[in-house]
């Protein structure tokens, strides 16, 4: 799917618009663009993946087919980032293939992830690579990942796939055949702490990528799961921590430390995931060059927080008006007394509205369940109480009916 024109995108709800210059475009052969290049070669901060042996860089972009993604793969490389994401769904893997094919060189220096989803079982894996390779048109990928793992889509037996023989056996095949060099799984369903706790428990697998945000809860079930795969050295992705705001002036109001430091709100929350040295590399869609450029700053200008400084950005980014939860674990809907999927659909209202993912996102809420989308029993003050980000889900619902219907 051709995505809306990146200009237009709003920083997933964070980038202030015009507060970097554009960069000036380049044409190819072919029609294809490129990007110009700094002034000094730019070398984005590295940390292990793990115990995989391999250093990745801290922000890794996350792809998708639209408009202008040829050149902003080269402007991404261009700024240091060595590590990219796709997936069998995004249709941005026949454009990593030709800059490949155009510069095969790229594919020697950086980290390639892709994604794909096995219907029956795990072992369904060792053919889906195959096609993946074919549309990436390398012949290895460095991280094979099951796409968005969780009972609603591959059933509640994929709970116990993380630590089964079955899984086991399929990475171990995969590593062997050389076509992929390490196996893990993408996660961002309510159980997503029981996903990790099995890989952990199973020990096979090198990386997860999750749904995370930065200031978890110590004793939640999500931070102890946490602690227990990085003890097992599997290596953390951090995705979807960025949620939709409806007032970013709140951030930078209540924490006036972003401004002593020169960050926008979005790269102080790339500061406090990047503080948690649990967490390897940051996957972000970055739809425009003014994204990239104030990604990779943020990057190369990482210094630490504390916990008082994380905290003062949460509740400044909780008084600002989420949009969606990255720390949803279905409890909103418990509270509410409803098996509509408040958490689910307060996330796809956020793609369409401010990721500007507007056909996905009703495409994505057309293939919900009727029960996962009715909230009209909810209560969905009980469930704005339960949330972790306390989502305006009473504002938020009608939206969804409205926009996504």
């Amino acid at each position: 799917m051709i995505g809306p024109d990146p200009s237009q995108v709003n920083r997933r709800g964070f980038l202030q618009t015009g507060a970097l210059a554009t960069a000036t475009a380049l044409t190819l052969q072919n029609g294809s663009q490129a990007a110009p290049q700094p002034a000094t070669k730019v070398s984005l901060p590295r940390r292990p993946l793990g115990k995989t042996g391999v250093d990745v860089t801290i922000l890794n972009l996350g792809t998708w087919k639209g408009v202008g993604l040829d050149r902003l793969l080269r402007f991404a490389y261009a700024h240091g980032i060595r590590y990219y994401d796709t997936a069998d769904c995004y249709g941005s893997e026949p454009f990593l293939g030709r800059w490949f094919q155009a510069m095969p060189e790229v594919r020697k220096e950086i980290f390639l992830a892709t994604k794909d989803h096995p219907r029956s079982s795990p072992r369904d894996l060792i053919a889906q690579l195959d096609r993946r390779l074919a549309a990436l048109r390398t012949d290895y990928v460095d991280l094979f990942l099951i796409h968005g793992i969780g009972p609603g889509e591959y059933g509640p037996q994929s709970l116990s796939w993380p630590k089964s023989k079955e899984l086991k056996e399929t990475a171990e095949a995969i590593r062997k055949s050389g076509k992929a060099r390490f196996v893990g799984f993408s996660c961002h369903d309510a159980r997503r702490a029981e996903y990790l706790q099995a890989a952990a428990d199973g020990g096979f697998l090198d990386a997860i990528m999750l749904q995370y945000t930065p200031w978890l809860a110590k004793d939640s079930a999500l931070n102890r799961a946490l602690d227990a795969c990085h003890k097992r050295g599997i290596g953390l992705i951090s995705m979807k921590q960025v949620a939709g705001h409806n007032d970013l002036d709140e951030v930078v109001r209540r924490v006036p430390t972003l401004k002593e430091r020169g960050l926008s709100p979005y790269q102080g929350l790339l500061h406090a995931i990047w503080s948690d040295e649990r967490i390897s590399t940051c996957c972000v869609s970055m739809r425009n060059t003014d994204q990239i450029r104030e990604n990779s700053l943020a990057a190369n200008s990482f210094k630490p927080m504390d916990r008082a400084e994380i905290e003062r950005l949460r509740d400044a980014a909780l008084a600002a008006g989420p949009t969606f939860c990255a720390d949803c674990d279905g409890r909103c809907a418990a509270a509410a007394g409803t098996n509509a999927e408040l958490g689910n659909l307060a996330r796809l209202l956020t793609y369409h509205n401010q990721y500007g993912y507007r056909q996905d996102a009703r495409r994505l809420y057309a293939a919900l369940p009727q029960a996962a989308r009715d909230w009209s029993n909810a209560d969905v003050e009980a469930a704005t109480r339960a949330c972790p980000n306390r989502l305006d889900f009473a504002s938020l619902l009608p939206k969804v009916d409205r926009d996504l219907a």
